[in-house]
């Protein structure tokens, strides 16, 4: 259940696009929330809002410095998400390649001949 919990507030924050082009400017290296924002022409306290939903999700670190709120990557990015994305996509694979290989044999059937195989024939 918390890996579930966990994967929703990932996708819930990558939903943004501001989010994730923060993420993009965080890939470069620490930033200041001032500094995330001033691309945007938003208040600091709505940066702060997204930086905060980012947080959240483990994929950004904030850490007072002085009298800014210093941004960084998070450690632990976007494992999770790509761990479920990763399951899905062999899993959608392996389909695609079932389907394939029935349209395959489909048509060697309706031309009468055997299916065509790649390869060397021996």
């Amino acid at each position: 259940m918390v890996q579930q919990q966990r994967l929703d507030e990932v996708f819930a924050a990558l939903s943004d696009a501001t989010r994730r082009d923060v993420l993009m400017r965080l890939g470069d290296g620490p930033a200041t929330i001032g500094q995330l924002a001033e691309p945007y022409g938003i208040t600091l306290t709505g940066m702060t809002k997204h930086v905060r939903v980012l947080e959240d999700a483990g994929l950004v670190v904030t850490e007072k410095v002085g009298r800014a709120r210093q941004c960084r990557l998070g450690a632990e990015r976007l494992d999770d998400a790509m761990s479920w994305i990763g399951f899905y996509q062999r899993l959608w694979e392996r389909r695609l390649d079932g389907l394939e290989a029935f349209f395959t044999l489909q048509r060697g059937r309706e031309t009468g001949g055997a299916p065509h195989q790649e390869g060397p024939t021996p």
